[in-house]
Parts: structure tokens; sequence; C-alpha cells
């Protein structure tokens, strides 16, 4: 299960379900053509963990959208 926390800006900011035994971090997509883009962020060190298909460009628009919502992204994984 992977439920949305936030769309904005054309990414969607979700939780996988079974690995929120890890620290606290955020899976981002975007749809792009008949492939994806995806990545994960870790919320504490606002450090990308791994990237599939974003540029350097979008990384920077992920991450300021991560730090921007930071707060939300920490209640939304407290209350899961």
């Amino acid at each position: 299960m992977v439920p949305t926390i936030l769309r904005e800006k054309g990414y969607r900011l979700s939780f996988f379900l079974f690995d929120l035994r890890e620290p606290v971090h955020v899976h981002v997509f975007r749809r792009k053509g008949s492939g994806g883009q995806q990545c994960k962020v870790w919320i504490a060190s606002m450090r990308v963990a791994w990237n599939h298909g974003f540029n350097k460009t979008e990384i920077r628009e992920i991450l300021e959208i991560v730090a921007a919502n930071r707060e939300m992204i920490m209640t939304a994984w407290e209350n899961r």
C-alpha cells in the first residue's frame, strides 16, 4: 500500500507501508510519458537515498518541496 501524503508541482509524495521501520522518509514519484521517475528522500538529513530518473534541477525542486512540508510529513509518518 502506498498512501499519498502530498501532490505538488506534478510530484506525488508517498510512504510505502512495508518500509516504515526505516528512519522517516518519503518516496517521490512523477509519471513522464509511458515511464516514471522515482526517488527516496531521508527527512532528517534532507538527502536523497536513491534516484531513478530525476535530473539535478528536479531533485533540487523535490528537496525544496520536502523541506517546506517537513512538519506535515513528520506528522503523517507518526499518524500512519
